[in-house]
């Protein structure tokens, strides 16, 4: 009797898991995400698309294997600070220091390999040691936060000024300084061979089907459908068409005669989005980080130490400041009074909101800097090859800052509206 009405059951309930494994069951829940906001990164990716369409035709050296080559290479350092950005808009804070302590990056690992100053080092000890100082600089600020109480916004406008009186000031009799050590260069400059470009493509593509492997299979031991396996596939075949067509791509480039390669500025990009991915999608540390950004009381009370997060993921901002310092000093093999001015603070900001990271703390992924660093990046890049104005710039970077907002904001209203 019982097994009768178990064959009963998986009857009418096959169709039904049918059609929500079918196309029409992915174009459903589509619209459902759209209709409560869930819009995820489709909207940024359509619009880098665009921005690419567009150019291609303004400029006839947009769209070449050389350009896209320094695009990479020009969106690494701001991508970095991007990265630390979104674990700080994930707690619903600010960090506004992060130009000038990529500034103190750059300057501590330009003073440590400096030659003939008397504690010349290599150029990898010296880029430890400056993500070492930069660190210390995140606690502190973050320490001011957690335990004192006061304002993110307050701390780090401090440091803000506090870091760029320090970068001024240490360089103020020499004006710059020059960094000669190839370890550190090689961080926007060195380019792989074509052959270990493809394995590189190759190890990406395997990695990322092993870690889907290795969901498939947790999933299956623990009972659950595996829902859409079309959607793996594609998933997987999507990340290889990717990984091999930048290679090509990089591996067609060349200057005056000189073949180039893959820039090893986009594995550093690679591999850190990787790595902060895990750190918080798949760890303890990033689901209290999400906590506490929904709601640090409730975070609290459920025996989350919000002061320790607080501070590691300052001190997250100011590592990944630092590294960003380290491949743009190293992209115009300098150090000078003006590094870390600029637009590099609001780049980096409006990098990780245009990619879709939440102004208002709880929403965001890593993967939404690396997007939006690719935007910003490609718009300038786009701009400056089409021959405008350095204003004109400012003025399409504000505007897709403004719609990237507008667009969290609807968002939002829409999630509440639905009740997610």
């Amino acid at each position: 009797m019982s097994t009768g009405v178990e064959v009963v059951g998986q009857d009418k309930a096959a169709p039904a898991e049918e059609e929500l494994n079918g196309i029409a069951g992915l174009v459903r829940r589509g619209l459902d995400n759209v209709k409560s906001g869930n819009l995820g990164i489709l909207p940024i990716t359509l619009g880098l698309i665009f921005i690419v369409v567009f150019f291609t035709f303004k400029a006839s050296n947009f769209f070449t294997a050389e350009n896209f080559g320094n695009v990479i290479i020009q969106m690494a350092g701001t991508t970095m600070l991007a990265f630390g950005v979104v674990f700080v808009l994930l707690l619903g804070e600010i960090d506004l220091s992060i130009s000038y302590v990529a500034g103190i990056g750059a300057l501590s690992v330009a003073e440590l390999q400096l030659p003939g100053s008397g504690h010349q080092y290599n150029g990898l000890i010296a880029m430890v040691a400056a993500v070492a100082i930069c660190a210390v600089i995140g606690a502190v600020q973050g320490s001011i936060v957690a335990f004192v109480g006061v304002p993110s916004f307050v701390v780090t406008l401090a440091g803000f000024l506090i870091w760029q009186g320090v970068i001024v000031y240490q360089l103020a009799e020499p004006g710059s300084i020059i960094i000669q050590d190839r370890w550190i260069n090689y961080t926007a400059n060195y380019y792989f061979s074509h052959l270990a470009g493809w394995l590189i493509a190759a190890s990406v593509t395997g990695l990322y089907a092993l870690g889907m492997l290795g969901g498939v299979i947790g999933k299956v031991r623990a009972g659950l459908t595996i829902r859409n396996p079309a959607l793996i596939v594609g998933q997987l075949l999507g990340v290889a068409v990717v990984s091999f067509g930048v290679v090509a791509i990089c591996n067609h480039a060349s200057v005056q005669g000189t073949p180039l390669g893959l820039p090893l500025a986009g594995v550093i990009i690679v591999v850190f989005l990787v790595l902060l991915t895990y750190l918080a999608k798949r760890t303890t540390f990033g689901r209290h980080v999400y906590a506490v950004g929904g709601n640090a009381e409730a975070a609290r009370r459920a025996g989350i130490n919000v002061p320790r997060i607080r501070i590691l993921v300052f001190m997250i901002s100011s590592v990944m400041a630092a590294i960003g310092g380290i491949i743009l000093a190293a992209n115009v093999n300098s150090v000078d009074t003006n590094f870390g001015g600029g637009t590099l603070l609001l780049d980096a900001i409006s990098a990780a909101v245009i990619g879709g990271t939440s102004l208002f703390g709880g929403r965001g992924q890593v993967r939404n800097a690396f997007i939006g660093g690719a935007v910003i990046a490609t718009v300038s890049n786009g701009l400056n090859t089409a021959n405008y104005s350095p204003g004109s710039i400012y003025i399409v970077t504000g505007v897709i800052l403004l719609l990237a907002v507008t667009l969290d904001t609807v968002a939002r209203r829409l999630q509440v509206r639905s009740g997610r």
